[in-house]
């Protein structure tokens, strides 16, 4: 089902895996983070569980009900959260009036300790993909006491190389030059490779639909396009929604546009931390994903060779690819049984549903 490499965890099931049955949350509220934001949070699953939070992608993804899903009802305390400006959290950054000055990588950072300390988590298992992996690297780095273990996919660190690869013309447009030739052109006239993300961070930018839109829907369907092995019509025509296309574009193009407020190679460097603090990992990586190349997830293992590192041979960038999404159940498994209780005791009370 998957290649292996360095095992920090007994070895996972080699068998499929699919998501667990659908739950619905047992509390859920929107937490004033300042500047004039509320992140939507909800907790699903059992509330004396082992705590853990999923970190959705994009940015600007928001959470979806299948993330609750990622995890054992029965042994977690499923905690997901929507990063500010998307998703059910307020305000909402496809509206023309949107600031996103105060939406940057360290403020969500802070969000995450917020929410960690309202909902009285003592610690807590961290699981993110793509973007998500980011914010996740970012979040133990500054927090390793308060990281119980990590669950990494798609891995994703913001270097400009990266950057470079998908957006500006540096690799992934050989792979995929069909959904390119599009993105170029919803860019306009006269961009020459590397003054893509600027373009569209104009475009973007614009108060008028008639710009943005067009602009919103161009650079999400090339990530859309290009995130499955296989190619995913149903998908792609979902993120043509122009409120979602918007706020997903605008604040992704926002994150890329700042290099995410982080210095070239800070997560894979700092990843050193993680090994200090002995914090154990394990990094899911699809092995032709275009989005998020293969070697960034590489470069991050060999920082942090204690984690253990699977790559799904048949597999692009998606979540819900199946190599890719058996193993990442099969990994908090594994957790959900080297993490139980009293390691990981949370105090009893639970806030009261609330707006």
């Amino acid at each position: 089902m998957h290649e292996s490499t360095t095992a920090s965890l007994p070895p996972t099931a080699s068998r499929p895996r699919d998501l667990y049955p659908a739950i619905e949350p047992y509390d859920s509220g929107l937490l004033d983070v300042g500047d004039g934001q509320r992140i939507y949070w909800e907790t699903c699953g059992n509330p004396g569980g082992i705590p853990a939070v999923f970190v959705h992608g994009g940015p600007g993804g928001g959470c979806s009900t299948e993330h609750r899903r990622c995890f054992d009802p029965a042994r977690y305390r499923i905690i997901l959260f929507d990063q500010r400006g998307c998703g059910r959290s307020l305000p909402q950054a496809w509206k023309p009036e949107a600031d996103l000055s105060a939406n940057t990588t360290w403020h969500l950072v802070a969000d995450m300790e917020r929410l960690r300390e309202y909902l009285g988590v003592k610690s807590w298992l961290v699981f993110g993909g793509s973007w998500g992996s980011t914010l996740a690297l970012a979040y133990a780095q500054r927090h390793p006491r308060r990281v119980l273990a990590l669950v990494l996919r798609g891995i994703f660190t913001l270097r400009k190389r990266e950057l470079d690869w998908f957006y500006e013309g540096a690799g992934a447009d050989m792979i995929w030059p069909d959904q390119w030739e599009a993105y170029v052109a919803a860019a306009g006239e006269g961009v020459a490779p590397g003054g893509f993300i600027d373009r569209y961070h104009e475009l973007l930018s614009h108060p008028d639909p008639a710009v943005h839109v067009p602009a919103a829907r161009a650079w999400t369907t090339w990530e859309a396009a290009t995130s499955t092995l296989l190619r995913d019509q149903a998908y792609i025509d979902q993120v043509q929604d122009p409120t979602f296309a918007t706020a997903f574009a605008r604040i992704e193009n926002h994150y890329f546009h700042h290099r995410g407020w982080l210095e070239d190679g800070q997560l894979i460097d700092g990843a050193r931390l993680l090994a200090e603090y002995g914090i154990p990992g394990v990094i899911v990586q699809g092995r032709y994903d275009v989005v998020c190349p293969m070697g960034t997830a590489w470069a991050l293992h060999r920082s942090w060779p204690q984690a253990q590192l699977h790559i799904s041979p048949t597999a692009g960038h998606s979540f819900a690819e199946p190599q890719t999404l058996s193993t990442l159940i099969n990994a908090t498994d594994r957790f959900a049984e080297l993490l139980a209780p009293p390691s990981c005791a949370i105090r009893a009370e639970r806030p009261s549903r609330h707006s």
